[in-house]
C-alpha cells in the first residue's frame, strides 16, 4: 500500500496538523514538533500529546504513515564541540518528543564540515551524534535525509548515507529519506525510466532498500547535478512527472511516508490525488 502525503503545519498545536492532512485526503503527513527554526521549545503538554494520538486513531495514521522532521538548525557534523553538543542535545529532545507522541519515525539532515573538517570525519561525526542519540532514547528510528550538496552539506552521495550507517551501532533504529529534487540536484537521474532503474539500482547497491523508511517527493527548479536545492510542484520542473508514477507503480516503495514539500500547498490535494492515480501506472506511459 502506497501512503501518501504532504509536509502540513502544526500552528495551533501538532493536533492540528493530523486535521490538515485528513482535510487533503492524505494517507501520511509530515510536521515539525516544534518550531523549526528554533533551539528550544517548551514541553509537549499532556493534553495536546493526547489530543495528538486522539485525532491520529480518527483519522487512521498510524506512526509508519507520519515522516516528522527536526529542527533545521541542528547539525550532527559540526567541527565544533560546543556548537556539536548543542546539536546533540536538541536532536535527543527531538527524539523524545517523538517518542511522546507514539511516533516512530525522525527524518534529518546529516549534517556539514563547514570546510572545516574532512568529509569522513563529519560523517564519522554524524554516526557518532545518531549512535549518542539512539542511547538515550527508545522506540523512535532516525531517518537520514539525502541532500543536494549545497554549501558544504553531506548527504548528496548514497555513499555518505551508507557510511553514516556503517558507523551506527543499532541498525533497526537507522534508515533513510530519499528527497528525489535533492537526488536529482546531487547528479542522480530521474528523468525517463531508464533512469529511475538505474539511480535506485545504484541506491540499492549502496544503501539497501532495507533501510528506505520515507520519501520527499518533489520536482526540482534547480538543474541536474546543480547542487542547488530549490522544489518545484509536481511536473512543473526540471524532472517532470516520470519518476512519481515510476514510485508509485513500484512495490519497493510501499508502506512508507511519501511527502510532498511541493511549492504551492494549494494544489496539494489535486497532487495527492494525483499521485494515488498512479498506482497501477508505468513510468513513461502514465507521465506522458
Amino acid at each position: 500500500m502506497k501512503f501518501v502525503g504532504a509536509h502540513v503545519s502544526a500552528a495551533g498545536g501538532v493536533d492540528q496538523a493530523v486535521l490538515r492532512a485528513h482535510e487533503l485526503e492524505a494517507t501520511a503527513f509530515a510536521l515539525f514538533t516544534k518550531n523549526q527554526r528554533q533551539w528550544r521549545a517548551a514541553p509537549l503538554a499532556e493534553d495536546v500529546i493526547e489530543r495528538f494520538k486522539a485525532a491520529c486513531e480518527q483519522f487512521g495514521y498510524s506512526s509508519n504513515q507520519i515522516l516528522p522532521h527536526d529542527s533545521f538548525l541542528i547539525n550532527l557534523g559540526h567541527p565544533v564541540d560546543e556548537a556539536l553538543e548543542k546539536s546533540r542535545e536538541a536532536f535527543v529532545d527531538e527524539l523524545q518528543r517523538c517518542e511522546q507522541l507514539g511516533l516512530s519515525l525522525l527524518n534529518f539532515h546529516p549534517g556539514s564540515h563547514l570546510m572545516q573538517i574532512d568529509e569522513d570525519k563529519c560523517l564519522a561525526k554524524i554516526a557518532e551524534s545518531v549512535n549518542i542519540a539512539l542511547d538515550k532514547t527508545q522506540g523512535v528510528t532516525a531517518v537520514i535525509e539525502n541532500t543536494a550538496g549545497q554549501g558544504s552539506n553531506l548527504g548528496f552521495r548514497f555513499e555518505h548515507l551508507a557510511a553514516i550507517i556503517d558507523g551506527v551501532e543499532d541498525k533497526s533504529r537507522i534508515g533513510v529519506c530519499i528527497d528525489t529534487c535533492h537526488a536529482f540536484a546531487a547528479g542522480y537521474d530521474l528523468r525517463t525510466q531508464e533512469s529511475c532503474e538505474q539511480t535506485f539500482k545504484h541506491f540499492s547497491d549502496v544503501v539497501g532498500f532495507q533501510y528506505l523508511r520515507g520519501m520527499h517527493l518533489n520536482d526540482a527548479k534547480s538543474a541536474f547535478n546543480s547542487r542547488v536545492d530549490r522544489h518545484h510542484s509536481l511536473g512543473e520542473g526540471n524532472i517532470g512527472k516520470v519518476p512519481f508514477s515510476y514510485i508509485m507503480s513500484d512495490a519497493r516503495f510501499d508502506n512508507i511516508p511519501l511527502i510532498l514539500e511541493t511549492v504551492n500547498p494549494d494544489i496539494w490535494a489535486e497532487e495527492i490525488a494525483w499521485l494515488k492515480s498512479q498506482q497501477n501506472a508505468k513510468g513513461d506511459e502514465a507521465a506522458a
